[in-house]
């Protein structure tokens, strides 16, 4: 990828960055595609992820939430408070339980854990505004319809990633290729971390042991869990993170991490040492979603979620986001602002790349014993 492109070194493009930042032409670019005529008052406040979204560097402000309200009227408050699901959950789930607002309109979960099932069940979403989401027809096939929200009444998606392995290759001993060598090399020791969902670390072991995430038996999981745990007893793994372990591993830290694609192409940008790739036995995929928590502004957050369903819109997030687009012809767009940036198989991923990938089963993200096992792991 052109390192021109990531999110944080854009605005160093000069006078073509500034053109591609500036607001009319922004806006001119995505051709409007608010969605909806009715007059729609904010503010739409909106949690996520750390590095999830276009940041200008000089001004610290996204271009993205700037071109929303300069096209809407609708004032955006950004809060990037999500680091892990189970994390976010268990700060949210007291004051939805009760009946209370969480004072956001927009959350993102991500769709292969237990959440999502969850607020629907429990009644804690508020059904988003189809009228006001005409871009919805530009969502890729396979994101139209997914198992927790066949009808998308609750749910758009923001951002879909694969779940790997990331290296510090000035400090490992050799490329890590493997979870076996992230597991168990003796060179690694205290040096890794795992992220804390089953869905992303114990898949990935499910794979190393030759069993299938996708359709998870009770002897596959105690097998994976099994060897995970021996990790973590050996002192080899570290800690379990949430989007936290980018940190440590930038800085030097950590020699290796189970790590998430998106991150690891906008930290490599700024430290070349860093390396990320599928395992050799297969990686996770993953859809990170946009919801709408009882109590917040249906409309200002259908309105955004329209406005981020324009291919142009997608294609500038994915030009500084660097995780996998849901919206079709957000490739062709990209292509105009950059020939490589389309090409990367990371952020458009080729038949290749989508042939080593695989996804969690649904009904093993549901399971309340495979849940307290994981629990207790992690609590170790």
């Amino acid at each position: 990828m052109n390192p021109r492109m990531t999110r944080r070194t854009l605005v160093k493009r000069g006078a073509a960055g500034a053109a591609l930042l500036s607001l009319p032409s922004f806006l001119a670019a995505c051709g409007g595609g608010g969605g909806g005529g009715a007059e729609v008052s904010g503010p739409l406040r909106f949690a996520n992820w750390q590095l999830y979204i276009d940041i200008d560097e000089a001004t610290k402000k996204s271009p993205t939430l700037e071109a929303f309200t300069a096209e809407t009227g609708i004032s955006v408050e950004y809060f990037e408070e999500i680091n892990a699901n189970d994390e976010y959950f268990g700060k949210i789930q007291g004051p939805l339980s009760a009946g209370q607002s969480i004072d956001r309109d927009i959350i993102v979960l991500t769709d292969v854990t237990r959440y999502p099932k969850l607020l629907i069940d429990n009644g804690w979403l508020e059904e988003i505004d189809r009228d006001l989401i005409p871009n919805f027809d530009n969502l890729v096939q396979v994101q139209k319809s997914p198992p927790f929200d066949p009808d998308r009444k609750w749910s758009i998606p923001w951002q879909s990633g694969i779940t790997g392995i990331a290296y510090n290759a000035k400090l490992a001993p050799e490329p890590i290729t493997s979870m076996a060598q992230l597991l168990e090399d003796p060179r690694l020791k205290g040096k890794v971390t795992v992220v804390d969902g089953f869905e992303d670390t114990g898949a990935l072991v499910m794979l190393a042991n030759g069993d299938d995430p996708s359709n998870v038996t009770d002897e596959a999981y105690q097998k994976a869990i099994d060897r995970i745990q021996k990790a973590v007893d050996s002192g080899q793994i570290r800690q379990f993170t949430g989007n936290d372990y980018t940190g440590p591993l930038a800085k030097g830290d950590l020699i290796a991490a189970v790590a998430w694609s998106g991150d690891i192409v906008q930290l490599a940008a700024d430290n070349p040492d860093l390396k990320w790739g599928v395992p050799d036995d297969g990686g996770m995929i993953w859809t990170d979603t946009m919801f709408v928590p009882k109590g917040g502004n249906v409309a200002a957050a259908s309105k955004f979620m329209n406005f981020v369903l324009d291919p142009a819109i997608a294609a500038q997030l994915a030009a500084y986001i660097n995780y996998i687009t849901p919206v079709a012809g957000a490739r062709d767009e990209a292509a105009k602002l950059d020939a490589e940036l389309a090409q990367n198989p990371l952020i458009f991923p080729n038949e290749e790349t989508l042939g080593k990938v695989h996804q969690y089963d649904a009904n093993a993200a549901s399971n309340d014993v495979y849940l307290e096992k994981w629990a207790a792991l992690k609590g170790a």
